[in-house]
């Protein structure tokens, strides 16, 4: 993108105050406007799995609107298919443009370092190139509708324990060879116009201060022409980020840029043509995508149903079938009756915690809703057996009415000393909670009190839980009666609020519909804190012998399927998890209904890896994902056979969490994420030890079956220059039309560094009829074969003193500059279907090291 005449001839008529101003967000979701210039604020919107728009946190963007949930990036990642990917991102780009947005904080290219990343589950995998190549047919699809992608979180931000004060230690080879291709891919193959930088530190640096991430690399090496903006509230500093390249910090009013930033420039602290420079930048990218001149527009609901189809289509392309004995498809025309066991099965998870949740168009569809309406007459019995109890769903606005008749929660503010006295200011809430961020304004100040009132009918008489999940101190009130008192108790910490909450406490209470009862939250906030709030949460509560009422329902039914999953607490931004263990007693439910029906389907409903000890006594066992708004409908078009289980896995699940590459030194200690494992991340770790896995990286069971044929190279010497054609013959040799994904691996000679054994280096997904064949070609080029060599600045010196002693020393070749390097040696190309299922492999020559 080069720079724009008319950002150039705008940039010349701003004043410094102006200039210094539009480097900083106007408010949470706005750039900022100059309207003696006609220059316009331009929207920016979460996220990775759906356009939100301004619309969260409510109290800076008024009324929620609702938006479309698409799959989570993990999902996306199982589909290996750029297509699905590309078309998922389009239609995100237009929901984008339908919020009053001109830039889409996505998508996330973090790798699956641990099995334990909180946000794993809005990432697309756990290898570098996976990841990249997902990432940049995301960005060509979305950026396809006007708007520019902020690929995220530049860099190392693989974990979110103290993710604010965290530094990430990462060697150089590292960095390179793998946290930084996912970003490169965006860049130079998807074009991404954006780029986000991370909250942590990389190396004892702020990314958004890094001139050898920013400038050296991104825009030096990589070509990148676009902008690079901060994550919200991210840490940056006047006189170093401006220098380095950071051209936007978010959100507004600015910290860093703004004022800080013209008085900077006035003390000689900064020249002011670095600030010219960062504003040509971001008008330049104004003006690219048409921006410049875009009348104001209110935000509203796209709701097209060519987007329902399309995330359909990435649901089911996204479901990876990891057994299956003979169980799947399921009959449909033999099916008399059906156990539905386990939570999951009659409220499906459809999305993570923290910037990827948002407020679907629809309240989403059940599993159980769904097979209702797929297997007329059959005899449909659900039993959740368990309950989680990590966390309780927000009390809806349907269940809870406010003072003034309205659905939802009434929200008054006052000073932190005078609760109940005058409000400061009142909002309304379409649920029973209140999420803020930490921004004082003079109707909204920090510390404060707060009181939420609402009335609660329920439509079936029975015992429920009711819960509180606040920050600082609350009570709770049940018809002026205090049944939680939290104001004193020192609680452990808790996973909302972006791990800033405290734990979930909750009662049990006897509710009717005939009586309703008055909530009163009283609640003070007096520390500032990024997120801050209170939620109430209802479900019914289970009868003692829940578990033995699951067990006899599969004992009786002729098909068993078991949905297990998990809360919040396991996607979640803002938190690491602690286990790969499924939350409450699921494990024992499963192994329980094992027992009386070992023909069981098992669906996982989680966002990112969990330990299944029961795995290979299922029936049949299916990885859903979080798969947004047709979640429902795409898994039951897998189960009866509607369509195929299309996904392979984006991630190595392993046999034990000990097994993992990060065991040990996941998260953060003393301030530090400490990357010891090195290049050696997922299923490069497991190769490399020669540790078991339950399911290798790219696993994943079809309806049918495939032979992969003929393979042959164009070329068997790899040059700097050249490419080679890696080319396979796949026939469905099933009975059913289906897909496959070719996956290709390139093993290194044995030499002076150390390498993974093999790498993936290409992939592509072939869909095929029964009987079809078809070549499909996968291409490489030299930097399939290389690895990053780091320079040693006093290489020279230091021989020069050790041949004073030892004469014989020489100096290692190539040490004095780093830089991408292919090292002479056979390396083998090995072609298949997973990091560990092989059919073919060939060999090429490197005659000779070359940089």
């Amino acid at each position: 993108m080069s720079t724009s005449p008319r950002a150039a001839a705008i940039v010349a008529e701003l004043t410094l105050e102006e200039k210094a101003c539009l480097l900083a967000g106007a408010d949470f979701w706005s750039t900022t406007a100059v309207p003696r210039l006609g220059l316009p604020a331009m929207g920016l919107t979460d996220g990775p799995n759906g356009a939100r728009g301004g619309s969260l946190p409510v109290a800076f963007g008024g009324e929620p609107i609702p938006s479309f949930c698409f799959p989570c990036g993990a999902a996306l990642g199982a589909t290996w298919d750029v297509e699905v990917i590309e078309a998922v991102g389009r239609a995100i780009g237009a929901e984008t443009r339908s919020k009053a947005a001109r830039i889409l904080l996505a998508p996330t290219v973090n790798l699956h370092r641990s099995p334990l990343g909180g946000r794993n589950f809005e990432s697309f995998s756990e290898d570098p190139l996976h990841a990249g190549r997902s990432g940049a047919a995301f960005v060509r699809g979305a950026q396809s509708q006007g708007v520019a992608t902020t690929v995220k979180h530049f860099a190392g931000n693989e974990s979110e324990t103290v993710r604010f004060l965290s530094d990430s230690v990462v060697d150089e080879r590292t960095l390179r060879e793998v946290h930084l291709r996912p970003f490169e891919l965006a860049v130079r193959e998807g074009g991404a116009l954006g780029i986000m930088t991370s909250y942590n530190r990389v190396n004892g640096d702020y990314c958004a201060d890094n001139a050898e991430l920013l400038s050296a690399i991104l825009r030096g090496e990589w070509g990148f022409e676009g902008i690079v903006v901060t994550d919200w509230f991210a840490v940056a500093t006047t006189e170093r980020a401006i220098v380095a390249g950071l051209d936007l910090e978010m959100p507004g009013p600015g910290r860093a840029y703004g004022a800080a930033l013209a008085d900077a420039i006035r003390d000689g602290r900064v020249t002011e043509s670095a600030v010219d420079a960062a504003a040509t930048r971001l008008l330049s990218l104004f003006d690219r995508l048409g921006a410049l001149d875009d009348a104001p527009t209110a935000p509203g609901v796209d709701g097209r149903p060519e987007h329902r189809a399309i995330a359909r289509t990435a649901v089911t392309a996204s479901i990876v079938m990891l057994e299956n004995h003979g169980v799947l498809p399921l009959d449909v025309d033999r099916v008399q009756r059906v156990a539905l066991i386990g939570p999951h099965a009659a409220a499906l998870r459809i999305m993570g915690g923290g910037s990827a949740s948002i407020l679907t168009e629809r309240p989403p569809r059940s599993l159980l809703d769904v097979l209702g309406e797929r297997l007329p007459g059959v005899e449909l019995r659900h039993e959740p057996g368990v309950d989680i109890e990590l966390g309780t769903p927000t009390i809806p606005g349907d269940l809870v009415t406010a003072p003034d008749g309205t659905a939802g929660f009434e929200i008054q503010r006052f000073d932190v000393d005078d609760l109940g006295g005058v409000p400061r200011a009142t909002v309304h809430q379409p649920d029973a909670s209140w999420s803020t961020y930490g921004l004082s304004t003079p109707d909204a100040p920090l510390p404060y009190s707060a009181i939420g009132r609402g009335t609660l009918r329920v439509a079936e008489a029975g015992r429920y839980v009711l819960s509180l999940v606040h920050t600082g101190r609350a009570a709770l009130h049940l018809d002026d009666v205090l049944v939680l008192d939290l104001r004193f108790d020192d609680l452990e910490a808790g996973h909302e609020y972006m791990g800033l909450a405290r734990r979930e406490r909750s009662i049990v209470v006897g509710l009717t519909p005939e009586q309703p009862v008055e909530l009163r939250v009283e609640f003070w906030q007096e520390e500032p804190l990024f997120n801050h709030g209170f939620r109430l949460g209802l479900k019914t509560a289970l009868p003692d012998d829940a578990l033995d009422r699951a067990v006899e329902a599969a004992s009786s039914a002729d098909t068993v399927i078991v949905v297990v999953g998990a809360t919040e607490e396991f996607d979640n931004e803002g938190v690491d998890r602690a286990t790969t263990s499924l939350p409450g007693a699921q494990d024992e439910l499963v192994s329980r209904v094992l027992e009386v029906a070992p023909h069981a389907i098992v669906v996982v409903n989680t966002g990112s890896v969990v330990s299944m000890p029961w795995a290979s006594r299922t029936g049949a066992l299916v990885q859903a994902w979080l798969g947004g708004e047709e979640l429902a409908d795409g898994l039951a078009d897998v189960l009866t056979g509607e369509a195929e289980p299309g996904g392979r896995l984006p991630t190595t699940i392993p046999r034990r969490l000990e097994d993992s590459p990060t065991f040990g030194i996941d998260g953060t200690e003393n301030g530090t994420v400490l990357y010891a494992e090195r290049m050696l991340v997922g299923h490069r770790w497991y190769d490399f030890r020669s540790i078991d896995v339950a399911y290798p990286f790219g696993f994943g069971r079809s309806y049918t079956t495939f032979s992969f044929d003929a393979l042959c190279l164009s070329t068997h010497r790899v040059t700097p220059d050249g490419t080679i054609d890696v080319t396979v013959t796949v026939t469905n040799t099933g009975a059913r039309s289906g897909s496959e994904v070719v996956q290709v691996y390139v093993a290194p000679p044995t030499g002076p560094v150390r390498r993974p054994l093999r790498q993936l280096e290409g992939f592509a997904k072939v869909s095929l009829d029964p009987g079809e064949s078809r070549e499909v070609t996968v291409t490489l080029d030299a930097r399939s074969f290389a690895h990053w060599q780091p320079a040693d600045p006093a290489l020279d010196e230091l021989v020069g003193r050790v041949q004073r002693t030892l004469p014989w020393a020489t100096s290692p070749q190539g040490r004095q500059h780093s830089g991408w390097v292919v090292r002479r040696g056979i390396y083998e190309i090995l072609v298949g279907r997973d990091s560990r299922t092989f059919d073919h492999s060939l060999t090429v020559d490197v005659p000779a090291t070359f940089a």
